[in-house]
């Protein structure tokens, strides 16, 4: 656990990395040449905004494993590179949300009550309120673009002021809407004619750049009030401009302006514009969670351990993983085995969740069946990361699909891998809160708890043959730990699963392979 910090990052994040085990160089100083003469030396990267990780350094950096970013945004890392080659990339998304939220709760309140324009009249010794009357909240309308983190700490704080609150968010679901007491609007436009506050909260995308514009301010509510503490350009300027002059806006707080870092936006002028330069993050608080959130997320990713803000796999909240973190077990388990077993190419993964799995998120498990699946018998790296990448370029057509019920189980996950001449089946379940459990392979019924070293054999159902595979393990001086046998009565066949203290030898496998009425019998490790 070897990492490099490029940018600077809060000293209690510093600790944590040592805390967990890594050694730590901070070189925040580097030339763009040094950077790249070093980084072969790094398992992970930690970077804010300036760092560019992109072709050029994946090039360099063959023992990268892990690329943190100090931050939300990763504008600056190329996402592409990073999973083609299995490299995680993860960032700090939650660190600061309390602190963008209550700025924007402080814009706004400046904006209504004037809170800027009265102090600096005090400040220069004028006892004058005139021409700055303000504007409470309660009972007036708020309206938020974007109801994701932010937007949603936002939503549940103002409504402490006794406000309303409306939002417009097309990627949300009805049920998230109603779980914040928020009422959905299915145009902006809509948004916009009714709020009396407008704050936006939405990343900078092709889609949002320039959203609301000079016909989105057309149809807004005489004199609503905007607030915009997400990313500049979001808004279009010049038509905010345009209708502050018009009087349709009746003030703005923004802590994003136009050409930031340079103080040269033209809402600087303004008398009713109260600005911040880019410090929604700006609080002890948000940058001490930043560098402790990328220590743990950097130091998890790098034990092979699943980080919740990984951004170039499926999003999972701390609750969904904590849910799935077994299954994830479950799942690779059932894909490792498969090339143990067979040899021909896998065209099609069929993976069937059914019962109380079924309710959960599950993207993340299918990728750790593919992971376990794929690492058996390629030389490069596998992991979440670039599995669903992997199987894609080697042809491998996956599907899911969920059935709430299940004979027997109260959970339970299949995986058919389809080849050119056989389908291939294995079935597991979670027994208690931890147990994983293989319970099927190819229609045999089992109740096996996987482990390291396991043999697994198929053979003509008759006396005889059990006996001998102990007696020859033995020889072998290969100690058993468990057996379980499952049986097609009307084919006269059986599958006898064993769990082992050691490896076996292949002269023991070919002993036992020599047995009659052994159709074959491989060593499975896990």
């Amino acid at each position: 656990m070897h990492v490099l910090i490029t940018e600077p990052i809060a000293q209690k994040g510093l600790e944590k990395l040592v805390q967990e085990g890594a050694k730590v160089d901070v070189k925040t100083d580097l030339s763009r040449k040094e950077l790249l003469e070093v980084i072969r030396d790094y398992d992970a990267l930690i970077v804010r905004s300036n760092t560019k990780v992109n072709e050029e350094l994946y090039q360099k950096a063959t023992r990268l494993k892990v690329v943190g970013r100090a931050g939300n945004g990763v504008d600056n890392i190329d996402m592409d590179g990073a999973t083609n080659r299995g490299i995680i990339v993860v960032n700090t998304p939650e660190s600061n949300v309390v602190s963008a939220a209550e700025l924007t709760i402080g814009l706004l309140i400046a904006s209504c009550r004037n809170i800027p324009q009265l102090h600096t009249r005090l400040k220069g010794k004028v006892w004058d309120r005139s021409g700055l009357k303000g504007m409470e909240l309660q009972g007036k309308t708020v309206g938020i673009v974007g109801l994701g983190r932010i937007g949603s700490l936002v939503a549940t704080r103002l409504k402490s002021f006794g406000m309303k609150i409306v939002a417009y968010d097309p990627y949300v679901n009805e049920t998230r809407f109603k779980n914040l007491g928020v009422e959905r609007r299915e145009k902006l436009e809509d948004l916009m004619a009714e709020a009396d506050i407008l704050t936006i909260h939405t990343p900078k995308t092709k889609e949002t750049y320039g959203m609301i514009g000079k016909e989105q301010f057309k149809g807004a509510k005489k004199g609503i009030r905007v607030i915009n503490c997400a990313r500049a350009g979001l808004i279009n300027e010049e038509a905010l401009i345009e209708a502050i002059k018009e009087k349709i806006v009746a003030s703005v707080g923004i802590d994003v302006p136009d050409g930031e870092p340079q103080a040269t936006s033209p809402l600087l002028e303004l008398d009713n514009v109260v600005v911040t330069p880019h410090a929604g993050a700006d609080t002890v608080e948000a940058q001490d969670n930043v560098g402790v959130t990328i220590a743990q997320e950097v130091a998890a990713a790098l034990r092979g351990e699943m980080a919740p803000n990984s951004v170039n796999l499926p999003t999972l909240q701390a609750q969904e993983l904590s849910s799935v973190k077994i299954y994830l077990k479950l799942g690779e388990t059932l894909g490792k085995i498969y090339y143990q077993l067979e040899k021909e190419a896998v065209e099609k993964v069929e993976i069937i969740y059914r019962g109380e799995v079924a309710e959960l998120e599950t993207s993340m498990i299918s990728l750790a069946i593919l992971k376990g699946l794929f690492e058996p018998v390629l030389k490069e790296r596998v992991n979440y990361v670039n599995a669903s990448l992997i199987a894609k370029n080697r042809g491998v057509v996956v599907t899911e699909s969920k059935e709430s019920t299940v004979d027997n189980y109260l959970t339970l996950v299949t995986v058919k891998i389809i080849s050119k001449n056989k389908t291939f089946s294995i079935s597991g379940t979670i027994f208690g809160k931890a147990e994983v459990r293989i319970v099927e392979i190819n229609g045999y019924e089992f109740d096996v708890h996987p482990a390291p070293y396991m043999l697994i054999g198929e053979n003509i159902d008759k006396p005889g043959v059990i006996g001998q595979m102990g007696t020859l393990l033995g020889v072998g001086k290969v100690n058993i730990a468990t057996m379980q046998v499952g049986r097609k009565i009307s084919d006269k066949r059986a599958m006898m699963v064993l769990t082992a203290d050691s490896e076996v030898s292949q002269e023991t496998l070919e002993f036992l392979g020599g047995i009659e009425g052994i159709l074959r019998v491989h060593f499975v490790k896990l």
